[in-house]
């Protein structure tokens, strides 16, 4: 049996034609940027580095990925700058949020391991088991951990998503782009920002409930707590 010949398409022939296709082809690249222009415009004002980051309660670490069971270059970048947020004083509890859907991947227990070894008290730590992406990561923060105001610590490519969907949640926020070298993964996550930027616009609009939302749990308020009763 013959498969059977796909066609090729055919450009149109007439200026005319021509002319029709070219402003389709533009308006699509118009819609798929609008998202992307979003981002910009209404992170402007938000985005700090971690010498001139306002003096905040809380940062919130995203994940990054695991590489044996240890925080990927990325993510060690990220807990690197919530490290020296925290030895400046300029930061009292680090809430890391990362994915432990299965039992033998744990974003946010490595995420706290490392910061351990780098000088961050276990008791100025909270975990937040089911951040599975950043808008979950945001509304948790918010709905679960009482957050209200954070310092957001991420990738460049990421961080004006992360302060846009947070701003959103209701956490008023700060970010902190980390600097990374310009690899295959860099200029892989800057380009997948441009799809999520459009995921992202979806989840302002419609503000879906996380994959898992859950009880409120007090370990930010506790560990605040606990500093205000030293102090």
């Amino acid at each position: 049996m013959r498969r059977p010949r796909l066609r090729r398409p055919r450009l149109p022939r007439t200026r005319k034609g021509q002319r029709r296709l070219v402003r389709v082809v533009v308006a699509g690249c118009v819609l798929a940027l609008l998202p992307s222009a979003w981002l910009r415009v209404v992170t402007d004002d938000r985005l700090r580095t971690v010498a001139d980051v306002p003096r905040t309660e809380v940062a919130v670490v995203f994940g990054a990925g695991l590489w044996d069971g240890e925080p990927s270059p990325y993510l060690a970048h990220r807990l690197d700058a919530a490290a020296q947020l925290y030895r400046a004083g300029r930061i009292e509890v680090v809430l890391v949020s990362g994915d432990n859907s299965r039992e033998e991947y744990d974003e946010p227990d490595a995420m706290r391991a490392y910061l351990v070894r780098h000088g961050v008290p276990d008791g100025r730590i909270v975990s937040d088991y089911a951040g599975f992406d950043t808008w979950d990561s945001c509304v948790r923060a918010k709905r679960i951990f009482g957050v209200d105001r954070a310092v957001l610590i991420s990738q460049g490519f990421h961080i004006r998503r992360a302060v846009a969907l947070c701003q959103e949640a209701g956490v008023a926020s700060y970010g902190v782009g980390v600097a990374d070298e310009h690899d295959v993964t860099w200029y892989y996550g800057g380009a997948r920002e441009i799809l999520a930027a459009g995921k992202a616009a979806l989840d302002a609009v419609f503000e879906p409930d996380p994959h898992f939302l859950g009880p409120r749990e007090p370990g930010v308020a506790r560990a605040l707590a606990a500093l205000a009763g030293a102090g």
